[in-house]
């Protein structure tokens, strides 16, 4: 049997729109009557993120002092992971059809996100992707886990994964960031990294992926063909 874990942010879904109003909010809440500000358009910001560019720095490009920018990480932290952002996450272009000729394949998938079960659920109601991945294929995080840094939890979750799942003659991943690659490697099992996510070629590139591609079509069809 042949599986696929995916990542579900960058993989499956554009996280960017979310971001982006998140960090327009940020700004608006910091700023100081009268202050000027420059604030970066949407291309801009997303080059920042997908480059790991400290939210520190991209408060003062934005023209923000230093103590401001502590403020604007620290409401950032609050809000970017809550139900009302999530409604401006949409699906990355060719992710259903991806999806649907993964299922037609007969390959095992699963989902594998440091999302909580009810931001995971919210957007499996929005985009009806239970079709894809029942409940024992979802490896998410609790609703009340302590999290500490993506790159030490998700090793944890795919350890939890590899102990529940039932024995597969080949296994691959499909994710955007450095937590994916690490993940992975820490399990022995093959990872195609995409840049349809939060990370860009050079980020992906330091951490040693087994492949990068574009997205998760393209990761597919690669799969597929071996």
């Amino acid at each position: 049997m042949l599986r696929l874990i995916t990542d579900f942010d960058g993989p499956i879904m554009d996280v960017s729109e979310r971001y982006y109003r998140v960090y327009q909010l940020c700004l608006e809440k910091t700023r100081y009557p009268q202050q000027t500000i420059t604030e970066l358009s949407k291309a801009e910001f997303w080059q920042l993120k997908r480059s790991h560019t400290p939210e520190l720095q991209i408060a003062l490009q934005s023209g923000l002092d230093a103590q401001q920018g502590q403020e604007f990480s620290q409401i950032r932290k609050q809000i970017v992971h809550t139900l009302p952002y999530f409604q401006y996450d949409v699906l990355v272009p060719t992710a259903l059809e991806t999806l649907t000729k993964v299922q037609a394949a007969g390959v095992d998938l699963a989902v594998m996100t440091m999302r909580r079960v009810r931001e995971l659920d919210y957007a499996f109601n929005q985009y009806n992707l239970s079709q894809f991945f029942p409940e024992n294929r979802r490896y998410c995080l609790s609703n009340d886990y302590l999290k500490t840094r993506d790159i030490e939890d998700k090793p944890l979750l795919m350890a939890r994964a590899l102990a529940e799942l039932p024995p597969a003659a080949d296994t691959w991943m499909v994710g955007d960031t450095e937590a994916d690659i690490a993940a992975a490697k820490k399990h022995d099992i093959k990872i195609i990294a995409v840049e349809s996510g939060i990370r860009d070629h050079s980020q992906l590139a330091f951490y040693q992926p087994d492949m990068i591609v574009t997205d998760l079509k393209t990761a597919v069809d690669f799969i597929l063909k071996q």
